[in-house]
């Protein structure tokens, strides 16, 4: 079987529908070693109640306990949202090869910041499923808006 960014991030697509669910930010992430799933993590920072209880961050910790250390060089990170710059930084620390976002987070993603805050070999891609990203979030906002 081959697998693909679009593959990966309907993983990570999951992971943010759990989070809808559970009432928390529509956010999902999926670190890929070796075209396997080996971390998944959704937002839960209210179930939590830890503001640094990110998809990301959730993602990171169980990659690297699954891998045994903590360094994730030759592993790739789909996520539905672009990163936050707490996100990002942590994202350098782990040395991941890649990212990979959805949609793009104008108000609170790193970018906003930063033009790349990432370890320097790592790269990135971003648009993948954004619409059905975004879509996601925009729905959970309505719904609480109500």
């Amino acid at each position: 079987m081959i697998f693909s960014d679009n593959y990966f991030m309907n993983e990570a697509l999951k992971e943010a529908q759990k989070a809808f669910d559970a009432g928390e930010i529509p956010v999902g992430a999926v670190v890929v070693s070796n075209n396997m799933v080996i971390a998944r993590g959704h937002n839960l920072t209210e179930r939590l109640n830890d503001v640094t209880a990110h998809a990301e961050i959730l993602a990171i910790t169980a990659a690297a306990n699954y891998l045994g250390g903590k360094y994730l060089t030759g592993c790739t990170l789909y996520v539905t949202l672009e990163p936050c710059l707490m996100c990002a930084g942590a994202l350098n620390w782990a040395q991941i090869s890649k990212v990979v976002w959805g949609a793009d987070d104008p108000k609170r993603g790193f970018s906003t910041f930063a033009p790349h805050p990432f370890h320097p070999r790592t790269s990135i891609g971003k648009n993948i499923k954004a619409a059905e990203s975004a879509a996601l979030i925009q729905a959970f906002f309505k719904e609480k808006r109500k």
